[in-house]
């Protein structure tokens, strides 16, 4: 069975229209649920929507004030080591699809160099 020119550029047609369409929509859409799932596993929403209540629900009367100011101070810890995990997945994620963008590139320009 011959390959006839029109069957090889039908290949490297869909190959194109997979790696560069479908492809990175998915890939997109995989780092999205990703970044969802870290985020609530370090509760950065729960952190963020309580950050101005006690720390540990003290309600006393003399320390309900030391408890707002140590849950302040704990939460804006937590949250800034939150937004630091989440910022290098987030630039990990952008080197990946970069590095898988230019993935045909770089085979072409090692297998001719």
């Amino acid at each position: 069975m011959t390959l006839f020119f029109s069957d090889y550029l039908y290949f490297v047609i869909s190959f194109f229209n997979f790696w560069y369409t479908k492809a990175p929509v998915s890939l997109i859409s995989y780092f999205a649920s990703l970044n969802t799932s870290v985020s609530r596993a370090l509760s950065l929403q729960i952190l963020i929507s309580s950050f101005f209540k006690p720390w540990k629900n003290e309600y006393r009367k003399d320390l309900i004030t030391f408890a707002i100011v140590i849950g302040i101070f704990i939460k804006s810890i937590l949250i800034f080591f939150d937004l630091v995990i989440l910022i290098i997945l987030f630039v990990l994620e952008i080197m990946m699809i970069i590095l898988f963008l230019i993935w045909p590139v770089l085979t072409i320009y090692w297998l001719f160099k």
